[in-house]
C-alpha cells in the first residue's frame, strides 16, 4: 500500500491545560503545559521521522492563535504518533523541572 500524505500536528493536542473537548488528544497523563513547536520538533528528531514545520498555520478550531504545525511522515496511525510525541514531550519536561 503507498504511503498516505503526511499526519498533521498542531502543539495544542498535547497542551495539558485544554480538555478533550477544547482540542487535547492525548491522556492528561502524556500532555504538557504550553508545548511549543521546538518541543515537537525535538521529539520528533529523537524518534528520526521526516517532518516539515509549518509556523505562520493556525489549527481551524484554533484560527485566532498562530500557534503553528508540523507535518509529519508516519507510517502507523496518528493516535500512536501523538502518544510517542506526548511520552517524550513529557520525559523532556520532566527533565527540565527536576
Amino acid at each position: 500500500m503507498p504511503p498516505k500524505g503526511p499526519k498533521i500536528i498542531y502543539p495544542s493536542y498535547f497542551d495539558s491545560r485544554l480538555s478533550r473537548s477544547r482540542g487535547r488528544r492525548v491522556p492528561r497523563k502524556l500532555a504538557v503545559r504550553k508545548p511549543s513547536l521546538q518541543d515537537i520538533e525535538r521529539a520528533l528528531s529523537g524518534l528520526s521521522l521526516q517532518y516539515e514545520v509549518e509556523r505562520e498555520k493556525h489549527r481551524p478550531s484554533r484560527w485566532y492563535r498562530m500557534e503553528g504545525r508540523i507535518k509529519v511522515w508516519y507510517q502507523g496511525s496518528k493516535e500512536q504518533l501523538l502518544k510517542e510525541i506526548g511520552r517524550r514531550l513529557r520525559a523532556g519536561k520532566d527533565e527540565n523541572t527536576g
